[in-house]
């Protein structure tokens, strides 16, 4: 069958540099799906993206579907002929459906019974007459964010300006909010011209003629290699910041690395003010020298080439020292600011309408730190220095610095209290209590700051699930399940082993004082909500999912604790005896179930000296539940129970006639169920 290259091109204004990898990965995976779900054979998928183009190559497209052959199941034979062989209204009907005669129609058998069955032969359809459906396609591209331009309703990522669709030399007839696809593309916006694709081949060296270049990799390492010449030249380092790089290729479809330079004096600013205004302001890359130290120099990407690049270069350093100016200005100003002053500010900046101000949530952030350092047993030193750091917590939130750059909150914190003479474990934790910041970033390195993290985070969820902010699907503007996250992170890092349950407790009593709360509603919430965390973090440590189950059936005690006992239940679980031991244990929480919720074993009424074994060993593996911290110590003891129970089952009926001796029977297994339950629930565990 012969083959075509296939090239769909969507020009668009410049899209957001931080949309475009997800928006190609999607319009990839539409085309294949596209393709696979129509049944055209196809070759590699080549996946293209400027600011302004979103674009995929197929190679060697099928001029056609696959021919298929396929058989429809009819009426039982009963119902499609009669008793001297004439076919049935059913069987008529069941042809014309078909499109066939009741001369196609032939019998199968299917579990002893047998049915009417036609097979059809189906040609299938020219590719190019299909490739139309590539405007739903198009249309169907879903972003973060999206807007609607002139007259047209479909909303986009950015205006629709031209469409390239070829299906070899052949345009595809299609049009997208008032644009038809085409031939024409657009160069380099400046150096650049329109050009005609003829060929889908042709696309990529095409473009590249015209100061276009459309492989976001090639780009990347041209940017990469273009900023070690610099490094070479000049012997720098420039710190290899992937996230950044990544952005700026997607700024650019032409791009030329160049440096430039700011004053020296500015390097008496902290080093993190000069690589945000730098980084996350301008996109500039940050120069050091060999032993780390900071440069009055940046090296920056221009989308185009080397023509004039010493004016551009002048033009960016005007904008980094206007910049620079304005934080040495701001960082002057901080220093008049005492901590004190600056928490009073926090009683008029409302923190949400419905929970009160940036006073209040320090308030509660100080009273959970004081709960959480009685619930660790810290020591008075400790309890003061973590309640100082709870104190002043958000007291940069009120600086120009912060102000002006917000990702710096914390962090400035840190210094401008260590400026102001306060303690460094203090300091360390104002920065430290918002980590984790993201998903790559680690848990706080002090106790103070860990503690006054928790604390933070754990006041930032409660208060949101309090006020009917809770998440729901991809919707998060609070962030709740990254803090719930750093949570668990936190708790799971540090050994806290403090019970979930009675955190969430002591959070929601310290915000009943601010907030209304119907509290037993809320705490299942919160549960439910921590609860899927654990799984996921579970999930990431390979746990097996029905012993994530299982586990999460249990006390929702500590994480650490959570981790471990899952930890040793997927260790164990290809042992040979495990299958016995789990089903042993299983069997005695099942006919648990039929027992009162408030019971107790009456030892008089044990009868056999099986049931008389189990409750001493039952006795014996309570006391180490109660010693015993390591989940493989508990583990053990429940596996040397199991024999016990085995015995106990096989001279022993639990459903005994006598009402007394059911009842306390029952009771028995109650009782060592809930202890089983303690650890996991046995019988959500598959076994073989």
């Amino acid at each position: 069958m012969n083959k075509r290259d296939l090239l769909l091109e969507i020009g668009l204004e410049e899209m957001p540099a931080r949309f475009i990898h997800g928006s190609i990965q999607q319009l990839e995976e539409k085309i294949r799906n596209w393709l696979d779900e129509n049944g055209i054979e196809h070759g590699r998928l080549y996946p293209f993206s400027t600011p302004r183009r979103l674009a995929v190559l197929v190679k060697d497209v099928a001029e056609a579907q696959q021919d298929t052959e396929e058989e429809a199941k009819g009426p039982a034979k009963k119902i499609a002929q009669d008793e001297n062989g004439n076919w049935s209204k059913a069987a008529l009907g069941f042809s014309r459906s078909q499109g066939m005669s009741p001369d196609d129609i032939y019998f199968k058998e299917i579990k002893g019974v047998e049915y009417a069955h036609i097979k059809r032969f189906i040609k299938g359809e020219k590719t190019i007459d299909l490739l139309a459906q590539l405007q739903k396609l198009v249309e169907g591209m879903h972003f973060p964010n999206s807007m609607k331009w002139g007259s047209h309703q479909l909303r986009y990522i950015r205006p629709i300006r031209w469409l390239v669709a070829l299906f070899g030399n052949e345009v595809i007839p299609f049009t997208v909010a008032g644009v038809s696809a085409g031939t024409m593309t657009k160069g380099h916006r400046f150096l650049g011209k329109d050009i005609s694709i003829n060929h889908p081949e042709d696309y990529e060296k095409a473009l590249k003629s015209q100061f276009v270049i459309v492989n976001e990799e090639t780009r990347k390492q041209k940017i990469a290699a273009q900023i070690a010449d610099l490094e070479k030249e000049n012997g720098w380092v420039v710190p290899a910041e992937n996230d950044l790089l990544e952005e700026v290729t997607n700024l650019v479809e032409y791009p030329a690395a160049f440096y430039g330079k700011f004053d020296e004096k500015f390097l008496a600013l902290p080093e993190e003010v000069l690589i945000t205004s730098m980084k996350t302001h301008q996109r500039y890359f940050p120069v050091k020298d060999s032993k780390g130290n900071l440069l009055p120099y940046f090296v920056s990407v221009r989308n185009g080439d080397k023509s004039h690049i010493d004016t551009v270069a002048k033009g960016n350093e005007k904008v980094l020292r206007a910049r620079l100016a304005d934080a040495e200005f701001f960082f002057e100003e901080d220093q008049k600011l005492e901590i004190q002053d600056a928490l009073k500010k926090l009683e008029s900046i409302i923190y949400h309408e419905k929970i009160g101000t940036l006073a209040q949530k320090v308030n509660r952030v100080q009273k959970i730190t004081q709960q959480l350092s009685s619930l660790l047993g810290l020591s008075e030193d400790e309890k003061q220095l973590a309640d100082r750091a709870a104190e002043i917590c958000k007291f940069d939130l009120v600086t120009n610095m912060v102000d002006e750059f917000p990702e710096l909150q914390g962090v400035m914190g840190e210094k401008y209290a260590l400026q102001k003479g306060e303690n460094e474990e203090v300091a360390k934790a104002v920065n430290e209590h918002y980590k984790p910041r993201h998903a790559q970033d680690g848990i706080p390195e002090s106790l103070t700051g860990a503690i006054v993290g928790v604390a933070d985070k754990m006041d930032t969820i409660v208060t949101a699930f309090a006020v009917g902010l809770i998440p729901t699907g991809s919707h998060d503007p609070y962030a709740l399940r990254r803090n719930a996250t750093g949570v668990v992170n936190i708790l799971k890092g540090m050994n806290w082993n403090i019970s979930l349950e009675e955190l969430l407790h002591c959070v929601i009593e310290i915000t009943k004082e601010d907030v209304n709360i119907e509290t037993a509603e809320l705490t299942e919430s919160l549960i439910q909500f921590f609860k899927l965390r654990i799984k996921h973090l579970l999930q990431e440590e390979n746990i097996r999912y029905d012993i994530i189950e299982a586990v999460m059936g249990g006390e929702l005690n500590g994480i650490p604790d959570i981790i471990g006992r899952a930890g040793t239940l997927d260790e164990h679980k290809d042992e040979g005896d495990f299958k016995e031991t789990i089903e042993s244990l299983a069997r005695v929480m099942n006919i648990a179930r039929k027992a009162e919720d408030d019971c107790e074993v009456n030892a008089a009424l044990l009868e056999n000296k099986e049931e008389k074994q189990l409750y001493q060993e039952y006795q014996k593996v309570l006391n180490i539940f109660k010693s015993e911290n390591n989940p493989e110590g508990r583990f053990t003891a429940l596996k040397n129970l199991s024999p016990v129970i085995s015995a106990y089952f096989d001279h022993t009926m639990v459903m005994a006639e006598d009402g007394k001796i059911r009842k306390n029977r029952l009771a028995q297994m109650k009782k060592l169920s809930d202890l089983i339950g303690s650890f996991a629930m046995m019988n959500e565990i598959q076994v073989k």
